[in-house]
């Protein structure tokens, strides 16, 4: 699959949660190959760092990664501040790492509800609080959070996920508001049922698939790379008057 060049992002200092596997490990894989600086963070380590080597023997790079569980503020901004030390005060922030785990309103309780909020949510408001201050002295940035179709669609199955991917749209456009006065752009980005590892091994069947591929007008399967190619062109300067907005890349199923 051809996909397009940007070459303003080699160089840049990127910083992505989640970037161990799944859409996240295409983010991570596709900025490397774009020759920019990137440093990531991750719960699996044994992920990143199979998947720091793979990158290294294809690219001569190999990404910074650290073991972070997102939920845990203090230490996701003490790793943004040692990725700034290690790369360089980041430019572009992809708040990637998410957990869909699967749950009913009547199963949910206080503290799995925080939970899903803690990780799906949260995060992004405090990262992009760390790279703010970095943004404006480089003179600009970009924030990118990654939202899921499920919040548009209104999808059961987890409510607690849906409500947190809603409010990355109402994140997103505040932080644009507040920050685009120092060219610090936010964008969401939104996919739809991608097909990695993860869907894969436990949601995908064929009964499913169909229904997905029926309500899309596009009908083949999404795959990571299509993902990272849209997060290329909103980190680029050829989104550079791009703010506030919610790019769905679902093949037309919303």
């Amino acid at each position: 699959m051809n996909t397009a060049s940007y070459p303003d992002l080699h160089d840049s200092a990127v910083f992505i949660t989640g970037g161990g596997s799944g859409i996240g490990a295409a983010f991570v894989r596709a900025f490397c190959r774009a020759g920019a600086r990137v440093a990531f963070v991750s719960l699996d380590e044994a992920k990143a760092q199979a998947l720091c080597a793979e990158i290294e023997t294809e690219t001569g790079s190999t990404p910074f990664f650290q073991q972070c569980d997102i939920t845990d503020i203090n230490r996701l901004q003490t790793c943004i501040e040692s990725a700034a030390d290690k790369i360089g005060a980041i430019r572009i922030l992809i708040n990637n790492a998410a957990r869909d785990t699967r749950h009913t309103l009547d199963g949910m309780d206080p503290d799995a509800w925080d939970t899903s909020l803690n990780t799906n949510l949260r995060p992004h408001f405090f990262s992009a609080q760390k790279v703010a201050a970095g943004m404006r002295a480089l003179g600009g940035g970009c924030i990118i959070n990654v939202g899921s179709n499920s919040a548009m669609l209104g999808l059961s199955g987890y409510p607690a996920y849906v409500t947190a991917k809603a409010g990355i749209i109402g994140l997103t456009k505040a932080l644009a508001r507040e920050l685009g006065p120092d060219n610090i752009r936010a964008n969401a980005l939104v996919p739809g049922w991608v097909m990695t590892e993860r869907q894969k091994r436990l949601w995908v069947t064929e009964e499913a698939l169909r229904e997905c591929l029926d309500q899309q007008c596009l009908k083949h399967t999404i795959c990571e790379q299509d993902i990272a190619d849209a997060a290329l062109f909103l980190a680029s300067n050829a989104a550079r008057m791009i703010s506030a907005q919610a790019l769905v890349v679902d093949g037309g199923r919303t």
